[in-house]
């Protein structure tokens, strides 16, 4: 963990002193807010565009939010860091209301996420839930102010990154609304080749977030979820120092929800041997035709 902490000294350091140039760049899915993600092209709207700069070398390393990140890498890439997770919960945000359950019938709910979508309608089939509600957070809770929905659900760990927690009436139990599939976690990337770029991102490396996150990233994988698919998928340490691994399917309409749970090793090929069984036990399952509803 020093380790770690001396890294990121040195990486700020050299943002005093000029030594590290940030590049911001919109992706797809940025720019086009006007249709469903599944409509234009599912998950690599978020990373496309990133992954060309670093694979052209306009950038040296990619930040990537992890929940956007396909579960395939571009060749020529290699993710060797993940940060330290945030919180993993969605916050509830409503004007009027303190928690889902409190919302009157009828109300509509903004998401942007089928995996909130189907969750919500699953456990509160009376209420609407308006399904391409995309932007910022600012535009969102804009459209939540101007009473184009009655609530919304965002990802608590953005909210806390952009110190806007101040606007959440609840937080959701992970029982309540199981999160995405690695969210809360940030992940470096780097050229396969480049040496010197992937010590520098490794020595930040978070090993319990890692293992986490590859854990329910083999679970989708064995899915091969995309936009289109209500999955969700969440890994932890107990208390025992065990890995306990949730994961869900579900019909994008909510009326069927596929649960199962996993506990073993917190080591690399026991968790992602546990993501694989549970996404292949849910496809069993599931059946073929289980999305068609």
């Amino acid at each position: 963990m020093r380790h770690v902490k001396n890294s990121w000294r040195h990486i700020q350091n050299w943002l005093k002193r000029g030594a590290i140039q940030i590049v911001i760049i919109k992706t797809t899915g940025d720019k086009i807010l006007s249709q469903p993600l599944a409509d234009i092209g599912g998950k690599g709207l978020f990373t496309k565009e990133i992954d060309e700069a670093l694979l052209n070398g306009e950038i040296d390393i990619a930040v990537h939010s992890m929940k956007d990140v396909p579960t395939y890498l571009p060749d020529g890439t290699i993710l060797p860091c993940n940060l330290q997770r945030e919180d993993v919960r969605d916050a509830f945000i409503s004007l009027s209301a303190a928690s889902l359950a409190e919302l009157p019938e009828g109300s509509t709910v903004g998401t942007a996420s089928l995996r909130r979508k189907s969750q919500i309608l699953h456990r509160y089939p009376s209420l609407n839930v308006l399904e391409n509600f995309r932007g910022n957070v600012q535009t969102r809770l804009r459209k939540l102010n101007e009473g184009v929905v009655q609530a919304t659900l965002l990802a608590l760990a953005g909210l806390r990154r952009l110190d806007m927690t101040e606007h959440v009436a609840s937080i959701l139990s992970i029982d309540e609304v199981l999160p995405a599939v690695a969210q809360g976690a940030i992940g470096i990337a780097c050229r396969t080749n480049d040496d010197k770029m992937a010590e520098y991102i490794a020595s930040l490396n978070h090993q319990e977030t890692r293992l986490a996150v590859v854990c329910e990233r083999a679970f989708l994988e064995t899915l091969d979820g995309s936009c289109r698919t209500p999955i969700a998928g969440y890994a932890c340490r107990d208390e025992d120092g065990y890995c306990i691994f949730k994961g869900l399917v579900a019909s994008p309409d909510g009326t069927r929800v596929l649960e199962t749970s996993r506990k073993g090793p917190y080591a690399l090929e026991d968790m992602i041997l546990m993501g694989k069984d549970a996404g292949k036990e849910l496809l069993s399952r599931a059946g073929p035709r289980f999305f068609d509803s």
